[in-house]
């Protein structure tokens, strides 16, 4: 029996996400246990009249294949990634837009790999990777698993159900609402975060501000933008654990100079963060400064595709700006690191030029509060 939610999720995918039109051609990359939606996508497809290319993946198979990488082979594992971006290049000559659907039963599935080579692979795909984020239309998508439910603390069904629900909110009336933050921020010049183990000022004078709002993530739900480079000082904690290169950081906190990470310590193993942060230049500067504004989304499971979504948030990331947010930092890495700022978790205050936007994770900024949950919810009925 098919499930009326699946074929609602893969229309919102393809019409909406992805705007797929007639005679397009786009590919879909999905884990095998993500078979269902594969299906109701393909369905969607043959409606509007577009062709998909499928390419199954599962988590320990690629594993093996970047296990399989040695830095210290001589170059063979250098050329063989390059000539494998090469073929994918090819690829993208003629693919309009990309679906990754990914299923992370074990996040720590890549744990096992040595650092060096993740960076290996990561820098062999980059040009790949920006063909993909920045000159084609794509789409990020978690389909529900046990191992995800288990970190959610939720039975599989009502995961399920979670997932279904944050990823299909009304997104024109979200959209509707983060435009007004938009226009605030584009208006701003000074920055300033403060909150437990936050000072951090930077400045976002003349870089372009993007409302998400289903079309690049599901689920979605935040407003970004990035620092001038050079301008970040001061300290961030962020209180969200995040799963980077198959390793939990928690309590990471970051200390700024002229926009530089000069230094960075966590809860665990500062030596692997440091290594994440000394993967190229970029990796010590930052790309992104992001709003959370799901208003369902509003607790953490250590899943960056949700946690970064998460109402009364921001997210501060180390690495790569995106093109449509650009800064000058190009890297490897995009690493969203999360804080929330309601009460529950030590509260917090963000001003702009001075006044105050946001306090304990609600907007209080005249116009804004739309995208408080209560209020956006409230709307809804």
């Amino acid at each position: 029996m098919k499930d009326a939610r699946l074929e609602k999720l893969a229309r919102l995918m393809l019409t909406h996400s992805l705007d797929v039109q007639p005679g397009a051609y786009f590919r879909i990359d999905a884990s095998t246990t993500a078979k269902p939606l594969v299906k109701a996508l393909l369905e969607e497809a043959a409606r509007i009249g577009a062709f998909a290319t499928v390419q199954l993946e599962d988590e320990e198979i690629r594993r093996l294949l970047a296990d399989r990488l040695d830095p210290e082979d001589g170059g063979a594992s250098e050329a063989f990634l390059h000539t494998a971006a090469a073929w994918e290049k090819r690829r993208w000559e003629d693919l309009t837009a990309n679906l990754a659907i990914r299923a992370p039963e074990n996040d720590r599935e890549l744990s096992d790999v040595a650092p060096g080579k993740t960076r290996m692979l990561a820098a062999g795909m980059r040009e790949v990777q920006d063909i993909i984020v920045n000159a084609r239309r794509w789409l990020l998508f978690y389909w529900p698993t046990r191992g995800q439910a288990q970190k959610a603390g939720m039975s599989y069904d009502r995961f399920f159900d979670y997932v279904m629900d944050v990823c299909t909110i009304d997104y024109a009336r979200l959209h509707e609402a983060e435009k007004k933050l938009a226009v605030l921020m584009e208006r701003t010049d000074r920055v300033e975060i403060r909150g437990p183990g936050t000072d951090l000022s930077f400045s976002i004078r003349e870089i372009p501000v993007v409302c998400s709002h289903g079309l690049r993530n599901l689920p979605d739900g935040e407003v970004y933008t990035a620092p001038v480079r050079d301008s970040v000082n001061g300290t961030v904690s962020y209180n969200v654990p995040s799963n980077y290169w198959g390793r939990d950081f928690s309590d990471v906190r970051f200390r700024f100079e002229s926009g530089r990470i000069v230094e960075a310590t966590c809860a665990g193993d500062n030596e692997a963060l440091n290594r994440i942060l000394d993967a190229d230049e970029g990796a010590r500067y930052v790309g992104e400064f992001s709003f959370g504004t799901n208003p369902l989304i509003l607790e953490p499971f250590g899943s960056t595709l949700f946690d970064e979504k998460i109402a009364g948030s921001f997210h501060f990331t180390p690495g790569a700006a995106y093109e449509r947010a650009f800064n000058g930092n190009r890297s490897s890495i995009h690493w969203d690191l999360v804080c929330i700022q309601r009460p529950g978790y030590g509260g917090g205050e963000i001003l702009f030029d001075g006044r105050l936007i946001r306090k304990d994770g609600l907007f209080v900024a005249e116009g804004l509060e739309g995208l408080n949950p209560d209020a956006f919810l409230a709307g809804s009925h």
